[in-house]
C-alpha cells in the first residue's frame, strides 16, 4: 500500500525560495520587490505637475529592465476610528465642540459610505531572468542576480525620488513574506 503524500501550500506557490535579503528565487529568475509611497499629484500646482511628469518620463526611459507595477487596494474598516471619536466627543464639556464633533463624525461616515474608504499599497517588481536552455539554474551566480536587482533598485529610487515619491527597498525576508501573504491571503491582512 502506497501512502499518498499531502501537498502543502508551498508546493503550489511559484517560488523556489525567498533569500534573507528579501529577493525571491523562482524557476528561471530572481525578483525584487520595491515599495513606493506616492505623492498626491492632485495637490500639486501645474508647474509642479509638469516637473513630476518629466521626472516620470526619465524613470521610464531609465528602466532598461523588466518591471511590473502593482497596486494593492484594501478596504478600510473605520469603525474603531468612529468609536474613538464618539468616546472623545462624549467626554467633552463644551456643547459647541460636542456639536461640531458630531457633525464631523456624520460627515466622515457619509464620505466613507459614498467612497468606500480604502488604502493602497504601491509596489514595483523588478525581475532578473536567465535562459534555462543555455545555463543550468544551479550555474547562475546568485550574486550577479542580486547585484543586478540592487542596481535596478537604486536607479528606480533615484528617478522616482525626483518625482517626490518615497522609495523603499524590501530587503528582509520577513518583509517579503508579509507582502506576499497580503497578496495571497487578502482576507487575513
Amino acid at each position: 500500500m502506497q501512502i499518498k503524500k499531502e501537498k502543502t501550500t508551498q508546493n503550489w506557490l511559484p517560488f523556489d525560495k525567498i533569500l534573507e535579503n528579501g529577493i525571491i528565487k523562482v524557476k528561471n529568475s530572481y525578483i525584487k520587490i520595491i515599495k513606493i509611497i506616492p505623492i498626491n499629484y492632485d495637490l500639486k500646482s501645474n508647474l509642479e505637475k509638469e516637473a513630476i511628469l518629466n521626472s516620470y518620463k526619465l524613470f521610464l526611459k531609465t528602466c532598461d529592465f523588466n518591471i511590473q507595477i502593482l497596486i494593492q487596494s484594501k478596504k478600510e474598516n473605520l469603525s474603531k476610528y468612529f468609536s474613538n471619536l464618539k468616546e472623545i466627543s462624549q467626554k467633552e464639556e463644551n456643547e459647541k465642540i460636542k456639536e461640531i464633533s458630531k457633525s464631523y463624525i456624520d460627515f466622515i461616515k457619509n464620505k466613507n459610505e459614498e467612497n468606500k474608504s480604502s488604502s493602497k499599497n504601491f509596489y514595483i517588481i523588478v525581475k532578473y531572468s536567465f535562459d534555462l536552455s543555455t545555463k543550468n539554474a544551479q550555474e547562475v551566480d546568485e550574486n550577479i542576480a542580486i547585484n543586478f536587482l540592487n542596481e535596478a533598485f537604486f536607479k528606480i529610487k533615484e528617478t522616482l525620488s525626483r518625482c517626490g515619491n518615497s522609495v523603499y527597498d524590501v530587503n528582509r525576508k520577513f518583509e517579503t513574506v508579509e507582502i506576499l501573504t497580503s497578496f495571497f491571503n487578502s482576507k487575513k491582512i
